[in-house]
């Protein structure tokens, strides 16, 4: 490929509602970084970006939110990360777009995982926008927004100013997306056919805007990338006043508006010390969305709203997820089929065992038994009840399993992330595709097939595309997986039973899987 650039003062300059930016232009792409969407005071709703004279560069990413801990880095293998300068004034975006004209192109959305709490626009090496536009002819959004106290803390009982602070973080997206929806035909997208897709917490922001009346009709589809909200990703519900003033007990102040002034590493800290009693007690610990009258809850539970009844999704998660990061004994290497029966019995007593093995020799005919102990069932679980509750709304919620093993440590089941790089078209920024043991073609036959079928259904609300199988719609009692792989295919309830049974051993196998994962960045 040849490689051009082009920076001067005519070059990708955009008139944008509130003035003029300038970006950048790179092997055929218009590239902006770090504009400004709106701005906010803390726990206090957004509010639209203030007007500027002259040309604004946008030509840097912009700040992402503070982080609740600085984690050392650890698993950049399997997850490589960038990380950034951080400020509570974190309300921007990037752009890549092919042209600055009237094309009508798909918009594409991309909220971040890391939970509610952590994370960024740019975190992942693979959230990079330029392929998915360029070969995609798309426009790709990636948006950086409040997150975990700062996003999600509710202090609704301390006044109406503070009436969705639990839910400040998702306010942000939805003013991001109304800067979408006034400023993108100026960027050569369609304002109304913009496509919100996520993985992790991601994917959860996902349903969260589906359960947000002010978010309706800002977006016509989305994505949702193992991130369907359950045990990992579940709703802060009941009222933030004790955890509030448990914070300001320890910080020594005795008003909410200090929390409002309060050095963020200070309130952090006095968050890390109160908050795990307050859990331990089932109360409010915040950093997660907060049901109220601006966010209906979790679908499964409390339904899907109405409004957003139609609007098409495509579901779905990756064989191992977090199972995939624990350490792999040395000694299942050639393992028997009786030894790696034995070994499961050991792993999860003899009862899990006779029950779950023949149900997971009948949903992954393909793997070795002992790729059991991989399985990921605390997003899968979870993901086929939401499932099943959307298809009975519609005829337009589409199942995927991302299949592939990478050749990373001897070969392993993939793991919460490892997708990412082949939806986004970037399995050549990332290390882990290319080792010995993968077939290169392989990787990217697999590449095109995630990548056009989230392109097909971007487009036109349809993966259906050339490089799959025939793929249709979920209905009532039928969900229709697409299990990427090497032999690509589509099942009806494949794994249905080994889930159900899964669900009885579910507090005791989810405890032994996490113990052995260890940490790992998101």
């Amino acid at each position: 490929m040849t490689h051009s650039f082009a920076r001067d003062a005519g070059t990708a300059v955009v008139t944008t509602a509130k003035g003029k930016i300038q970006g950048y232009m790179h092997d055929g792409l218009n590239i902006f970084k770090g504009i400004p969407y709106a701005t906010a005071k803390r726990f206090h709703a957004p509010e639209p970006a203030q007007p500027w004279d002259g040309v604004l560069d946008a030509c840097s990413y912009g700040y992402v939110c503070p982080l609740m801990t600085n984690d050392p880095p650890c698993g950049e293998l399997y997850v490589p990360h960038r990380f950034w300068p951080m400020d509570e004034n974190c309300q921007n975006l990037n752009l890549w777009t092919p042209g600055l004209d009237d094309g009508k192109r798909p918009v594409l959305v991309w909220l971040h995982g890391g939970g509610f709490s952590a994370g960024s626009a740019i975190e992942h090496i693979a959230y990079d926008g330029a392929n998915m536009s360029r070969i995609g002819n798309a426009v790709v959004v990636s948006i950086n927004h409040r997150l975990n106290v700062l996003g999600y803390f509710d202090l609704s009982d301390f006044g109406e100013e503070y009436a969705n602070s639990g839910n400040a973080g998702g306010d942000d997206i939805i003013a991001a997306l109304r800067w979408i929806r006034e400023n993108i035909a100026a960027f050569g997208g369609d304002p109304e056919n913009v496509t919100v897709f996520g993985q992790s917490g991601g994917g959860a922001k996902v349903t969260t805007l589906l359960q947000s009346p002010a978010a309706d009709g800002l977006y016509a589809k989305g994505i949702i990338m193992s991130g369907v909200i359950g045990p990992v990703l579940a709703d802060a519900e009941g009222s933030g006043k004790e955890l509030a003033e448990a914070v300001m007990r320890e910080l020594g102040i005795d008003d909410v508006k200090s929390l409002e002034t309060v050095d963020y590493a200070a309130l952090a800290g006095a968050y890390r010390k109160v908050s795990p009693a307050l859990r331990q007690a089932g109360k409010y610990v915040g950093c997660c969305p907060h049901p109220n009258a601006y966010y209906a809850g979790e679908p499964v539970r409390h339904g899907f709203r109405k409004e957003t009844s139609q609007v098409p999704l495509m579901i779905g998660s990756v064989f191992g997820e977090f199972t995939s990061f624990a350490p792999k004994p040395g000694e299942w290497a050639g393992l028997s089929d009786a030894a790696q029966i034995e070994t499961i019995r050991k792993a999860w007593g003899e009862g899990p065992a006779a029950a779950l093995i023949p149900l997971f020799r009948e949903a992954y005919p393909e793997r070795p038994v002992i790729d059991l102990l991989r399985l990921d069932f605390v997003f899968r679980g979870p993901e086929v009840a939401y499932i099943a509750e959307r298809s009975r709304i519609n005829r337009q919620t589409w199942s995927y399993l991302f299949n592939l093993d990478q050749p990373i440590d001897g070969g392993n089941t993939p793991w919460h992330c490892c997708d990412i790089p082949y939806v986004f078209h970037n399995v050549d920024l990332v290390e882990y595709p290319h080792g010995a043991g993968l077939d290169p073609g392989l990787a990217e036959k697999i590449q095109e097939q995630a990548f056009r079928s989230v392109m097909a259904f971007a487009s036109a609300g349809d993966p259906a595309n050339a490089a799959i199988p025939a793929w249709a719609p979920c209905e009532p009692g039928k969900e229709r997986t697409l299990i990427l792989d090497a032999a690509t295919r589509v099942r009806e309830n494949h794994d249905h039973a080994l889930m159900h049974t899964l669900g009885q051993y579910a507090e005791e196998i989810s405890r032994k899987m996490f113990e052995a994962a260890g940490n790992i960045q998101h």
